[in-house]
Parts: structure tokens; sequence; C-alpha cells
């Protein structure tokens, strides 16, 4: 199968070229660079053994993803394409809105002039909010409190519109919980812009040195360690996920949702401790007060991929902590480096 893989370069993009190419798949890349490297696809490259094809572009750019579709015969797309940072789209709301919807937009009407009527939509676990019950099932009341999750759930809605309106569309949308990890050979993985957005790469810089300590916000929730609790998922489960996704396409015709995860929450000290064990080093840390919008405890229910897809997560906490490690240890400037 030619699967077209927008933002094939960034984090969740990479892995899941490596899984499509090893599956026997041939890929094709759409990315415009903005959060990530070049030098990436050609690890995956690397990894495998196998070519992909990469074009530079941007998924709002109608006439550049015209071109790639006359020249590629693509028969499914796994869209990954878009911003992704929450604090940064509370500060730009406007940003988020036009880029991730018109990336959706603009791919949607190039597939379906093309003919290519396979989807599957990197959607997150953001869509519900602050949710009302615990573990998070697909039909878990959907209410976000940011932008970026808004984005998300718009994008859902426009890809259940179009499934209504034309039932010749298969799409899948994976709601997927935190990702984190690494590539087993340490040649691929999170290589954030800046300050990381995300726990496990902020530890992963304390532990290499680059900043001083870890800020851990808040030890007073109602959770066995005060600390709050997340659905870590190792990214390589979670890249053949998708891989499973685009297997299951044609299953049933229309908009499905899918949570991934792992089903069980991680505290961010059990994080914390779990990355000590990898390193071999103790972690420096100060707990600090919450932040504003962070809720107590959210994990997945991930038992409707399980039957549908025929996927579950099988590497642990641990699994992701060495590999993250053993990433960061061997690029400690991330692939510009």
């Amino acid at each position: 199968m030619n699967v077209l893989l927008t933002g094939g370069a960034g984090y969740i993009g990479t892995h899941t070229a490596v899984e499509l190419l090893q599956a026997g798949h041939e890929v094709v890349v759409v990315d415009s660079l903005v959060n990530s490297h070049e030098e990436a696809l050609r690890r995956v490259e690397r990894i495998t053994g196998r070519t992909l094809t990469f074009h530079r572009a941007d998924c709002t750019d109608p006439e550049a993803m015209r071109a790639v579709f006359d020249r590629h015969d693509i028969d499914a797309v796994i869209h990954l394409a878009g911003l992704k940072a929450v604090g940064e789209s509370v500060q730009q709301p406007l940003r988020y809105y036009r880029n991730n919807l018109n990336a959706l937009l603009t791919l949607c009407e190039t597939m379906d002039a093309a003919g290519v009527r396979d989807l599957v939509l990197s959607s997150s676990a953001t869509v519900y909010g602050d949710p009302d019950r615990m573990p998070i099932t697909e039909d878990t009341r959907l209410s976000t409190t940011n932008p970026y999750g808004s984005s998300k759930l718009f994008s859902e809605q426009i890809l259940d519109d179009l499934a209504t309106s034309d039932p010749r569309w298969n799409i899948i949308s994976l709601r997927y919980f935190n990702p984190i990890g690494a590539h087993a050979s340490g040649l691929i993985g999170e290589d954030p812009q800046g300050v990381p957005n995300n726990l496990f790469p902020y530890i992963a810089q304390v532990a290499s040195g680059r900043r001083e300590r870890l800020s851990v916000f808040g030890d007073d929730y109602d959770t066995p360690d005060g600390t709050g609790v997340r659905d870590y998922l190792h990214v390589v489960d979670l890249a053949n996920g998708h891989l499973a996704a685009v297997d299951h396409l044609a299953d049933a015709p229309g908009h499905r949702v899918y949570n991934l995860g792992t089903g069980q929450g991680t505290s961010v000290m059990e994080g914390l401790r779990a990355f000590e064990r990898a390193t071999g080093s103790p972690i420096p840390y100060e707990v600090v007060g919450r932040r504003p919008g962070d809720i107590a405890v959210c994990y997945a229910d991930p038992s409707a991929a399980a039957r549908d897809l025929g996927w579950k997560a099988v590497l642990t906490i641990d699994d992701a902590c060495r590999d993250g490690w053993r990433w960061q240890s061997a690029n400690p400037g991330g692939f510009a480096g």
C-alpha cells in the first residue's frame, strides 16, 4: 500500500514511518519542517534499510498538495501534521485554528478530487477536556479546555459530516494519550524545540544536564502520591496503532474513533522514578504550585481498539524511559546536533 504520511518528519511521524516501512508499505512524507528535521527521515531509512519519498510542503497549500497526489498513486493517508503545543494554543488560538483546520480541509478536498478516501486522523485525548469518569471510553463526554484540543474536536466533527455526506469515505480518528520514549535504536526520538512542553522530554534534559531541575506542578492532588496521573504510551506502540488503523480502514465505512493508551495511569513521581532507574542516577526536582487547567487523573480504556483493530500497548513505562534515555544520551542536541 502507498501511504501518505503528513507530518512524517516529526516525533510520531518518524516512528510511524518506521513501522509502515517494516510492514512492507511504501511511504510518502509531506512535512513543512517547521517543527521537525529532514535528518530524522534519513534516520528512518537507516533503521529500516528502505527508502521513502519526501516532499517539503505545507498541508494548507492546495497547489502543493495537488502536486503530491498528481505525482503519486496514494492508497491511504495518515494525517499527523499540525501545531500541537497546548500552552502555545492558548496564547495563539487563531494560529492554531487556522493551521490545523485549514490543513485538514485542504487535505480532504485534495483527497476527494484524487479519489482517495481512506484516512487516519491524529486526534487527541484533549477532546475529553476534564473527563467526568475514569477510565475514559470513546463515549465519554467531549469538552475541551484549550484551543489545541478544540481544533482536534472540530476536526473530528468535520470528518463526521464528511463521512455522513459521502459513504465512500473510510475514516478512523485515533485519540491518543501521552506518547513517550523513542525507537530502541536510539536513532530517532522526541526533539522538542525550545523548552519542552511535556514531562518526559523535560526529565530527559534534566538528566542530561541541559536543565537544572524538574518542576513538579502540585503534590496535593487526590492521587496515591499527590502528583498528577496520566496514561503514558510508548511511541512505538502508538506507531503500531496507526499501522493497525490503516489495515482496518476498509472494515466499515464512515468515521470511527478509538482511544490509544495503556489503560493504566502513572503519576509524575512514578515516572520520575522510572527515569531514574533508566539513568542509574537521581534526578533533581522541586514541587511548585499547580498549573491552571491541570486535572488530577486521566487514563484510557483502550478495549475498543483491541476489539476492532487488534491493537494493544505492549511496552512498559520502564521500556519507554530506557529508550528515551538512550535517544537523549546519543543525541544531546537533538537532530540538529
